[in-house]
């Protein structure tokens, strides 16, 4: 039997419960469907972290599954949708914990993803799959499910919610100078591999300061990884002024810093993903996920990627040859990222992002065919 999708949802349901930077690649998806049906009531199921990151998110209703809470807080969360039925349910969680959840939520038709990019036999857990779009960009993948509901109109807006409080938070560190953004630090769970080095970043933060006027805020968590690195940084610096904001912000403080920077620098990471959701000019580093699947997609033309040459070194394979979402996990892959590639990069998009080049950009006539 193949369910039918609705022609005119009353009720969607998004299941995505994480990670930062993937939530904010699904924001241009949610509006999307608003667009279309501005009168449906949404509700999305998100991870304890990403809800506060989205709250406030308009016209959403976000529902919090904390993964901590395992099995019982699955429980809760089918008592509190117990009277609820799903015109359609999204489930756009590649994670057999998030297909578990999925079974004890009500709904008409359950969407997921094709078979070629499921994961933990997701596709055994829903009634419609999407096409396939071999090579897609992460944003694409969760825009594929409006696609499949049959909204055409899939322009990019995030108008994501950053209250004046969190902008009160930034300036309280920064003041009101310009000043550039370094989240040094990926996840630091196991086997993650996406940190560069203290020594370069050291570097970028000396070349912003001496070439651009640029003061460096290095953000990120507060685990015991992220403050050695932002240690080593000050350390290998000691004259240049650095505003040290690493597990001193909330997650809307991060937002409203990240909105004020002129530029930010991060290895693949939720950062990077915020940043490009607020159009902040974003560079970032990546060798050992593919940026063309996981690259904050705004600033695609501007990422450093040695992503190729860390195939060839440590998978010993030509590019062509390895799956789409295919990770490098060796501890060496990050340090092929020079120097020279970080600040190359950076003086191009600050030179592409400049007032003068983006009113050159905005007045400069079409051209003849």
């Amino acid at each position: 039997m193949k369910h039918s999708l609705p022609e005119q949802p009353r009720h969607i349901g998004i299941l995505r419960l994480s990670a930062l930077g993937d939530v904010c690649n699904l924001v241009p998806t949610v509006r999307a469907l608003q667009r279309q049906w501005p009168e449906a009531r949404i509700t999305w199921i998100v991870g304890k972290a990403e809800y506060s990151l989205l709250d406030g998110l308009d016209g959403v209703e976000l529902v919090v599954y904390d993964k901590a809470t395992g099995f019982a807080g699955m429980r809760e969360i089918w008592r509190q949708l117990a009277d609820v039925r799903f015109d359609v349910l999204l489930h756009m969680q590649q994670a057999l914990r998030a297909s578990v959840l999925s079974l004890g939520l009500k709904c008409d038709v359950r969407v997921g993803y094709d078979k070629a990019r499921a994961k933990d036999w997701q596709h055994w857990f829903t009634h419609r799959q999407l096409a396939p779009h071999p090579r897609a960009h992460v944003l694409e993948s969760f825009m594929d499910f409006a696609r499949l509901l049959g909204v055409e109109d899939t322009r990019l807006d995030w108008s994501l919610p950053v209250p004046e409080s969190a902008y009160d938070e930034a300036r309280q560190l920064t003041g009101d100078r310009s000043y550039l953004v370094i989240s040094p630090c990926a996840n630091p769970r196991l086997r993650n591999f996406r940190n560069w080095s203290a020594e370069g970043y050291a570097a970028v933060i000396e070349h912003a300061w001496q070439r651009h006027g640029l003061r460096t805020v290095m953000s990120g968590g507060g685990s015991p990884q992220e403050r050695d690195m932002g240690e080593q940084i000050r350390r290998l610096c000691p004259d240049v002024e650095i505003i040290d904001a690493i597990g001193r912000t909330s997650l809307k403080g991060l937002l409203a810093l990240l909105d004020r920077a002129r530029v930010v620098i991060a290895p693949d990471s939720g950062p990077v993903h915020m940043a490009n959701a607020l159009g902040t000019p974003t560079l970032g580093l990546y060798a050992t996920t593919n940026p063309d699947r996981a690259a904050p997609y705004l600033w695609r033309d501007h990422v450093v990627n040695r992503y190729p040459d860390a195939v060839r070194c440590y998978l010993k394979k030509p590019i062509e040859a390895v799956n789409w979402g295919t990770r490098v996990r060796h501890a060496d892959a990050m340090a092929l990222i020079t120097l020279d590639d970080v600040v190359e990069h950076l003086d191009r998009l600050i030179a592409a992002t400049s007032d003068t080049a983006l009113a050159e950009a905005v007045t400069e006539p079409p051209h003849e065919d």
